[in-house]
C-alpha cells in the first residue's frame, strides 16, 4: 500500500502522522457537529485520542494540496486483533459529495488489511452511503452477535442518542446495521472457484437499499412507540407511588 495518494489534482489521502496533529481539534469538533445533525452518533473522541491514532500510524487523513483538512478515519482493534474497525469516518462539509468519503474509506481498508491481514474488518452505521462503500469493498451485513463481545467496543456507542435502544435489547438490535469483511470467507470463495473468476458477494446493495430504507422507517416507528409506552408506564408508576 502506498502511504500517500493524490486523488484528482487537488486532494491528498495518506496515512496520518505527527505532521497532522494540529488537525485533531478540528476533526473532533466536526465529528460532534455531524452527529448532532444526523441525530445519531459517531463515537465521541477526544483530540488526544485522535492524536494517538495519528502517531501510531492507524489513521487516514485527506487534505487539499494547500493544506486544508478534508476528511479523516481511524482504525481500532478488538479481541487481540481478531476484529478491526474502520471508525470515525468524517468529511468536512465543504468537501462532501466529492468522492472523498469513498477514497478515505478505501485507504483505511487497505491500511487495515496491511496491518491485520487475518482480522475481520467490521463496522456499524446508519449511513446508506457508508453502507454502499462497505458493500463495494466486500463487506456483508451481519447480526450484532457476530461483532466483538468486548464491552469496550460497545462503550464506543455510548455517546449516540440511540444507545438506550442498544442496551435495552441486550445489544441485539439498534438503528445501526452491522457489516463485516471476513478474509477467511474470501479465501474460501476463491479456492472453490478452481481458478475461475470469484463470484461477487451475494448482497446486492443497489437492489436492496430501498428495502433497507423502508425497513429503517418501520424500525424507527416501532422504537418510537416503545419509547412512548415506556414513558407512560413510568409516569403511571410515579403517580401510583
Amino acid at each position: 500500500m502506498k502511504n500517500t495518494e493524490v486523488v484528482g489534482s487537488k486532494f491528498i489521502v495518506q496515512t496520518a502522522n505527527e505532521n497532522h496533529l494540529h488537525y485533531a481539534e478540528q476533526i473532533c469538533a466536526e465529528m460532534e457537529e455531524s452527529a448532532k445533525k444526523r441525530g445519531t452518533g459517531i463515537a465521541k473522541r477526544s483530540p488526544v485520542y485522535i492524536m494517538e491514532k495519528m502517531v501510531e500510524g492507524k489513521a487516514i487523513i485527506a487534505t487539499t494540496d494547500t493544506g486544508e483538512w478534508v476528511g479523516f478515519c481511524y482504525i481500532e482493534t478488538w479481541e487481540h486483533g481478531k476484529f478491526v474497525a474502520n471508525s470515525g469516518l468524517i468529511v468536512h462539509p465543504d468537501f462532501r459529495n466529492s468522492g472523498m468519503a469513498k477514497a478515505i474509506k478505501m485507504k483505511a481498508f487497505e491500511l487495515s488489511r496491511q496491518k491485520y491481514p487475518d482480522a475481520k474488518i467490521i463496522g456499524i452505521t446508519t449511513s446508506l452511503p457508508v453502507m454502499k462503500i462497505n458493500s463495494d469493498l466486500g463487506y456483508e451485513p451481519v447480526t450484532f452477535s457476530e461483532l466483538p463481545a468486548d464491552d469496550a467496543f460497545w462503550k464506543g456507542c455510548a455517546s449516540c442518542v440511540n444507545y438506550d435502544v442498544l442496551t435495552r435489547t441486550n445489544r441485539k438490535h439498534c438503528l445501526c446495521t452491522g457489516m463485516m469483511y471476513d478474509p477467511e470467507d474470501k479465501k474460501n470463495t476463491a479456492s472453490t472457484t478452481n481458478g475461475a473468476e470469484p463470484e461477487k458477494h451475494t448482497w446486492d446493495f443497489l437492489k436492496e437499499s430501498s428495502l433497507y430504507e423502508r425497513w429503517m422507517r418501520i424500525k424507527q416507528r416501532i422504537l418510537l412507540r416503545r419509547e412512548e409506552r415506556a414513558k407512560k408506564k413510568n409516569a403511571g408508576a410515579v403517580l401510583v407511588h
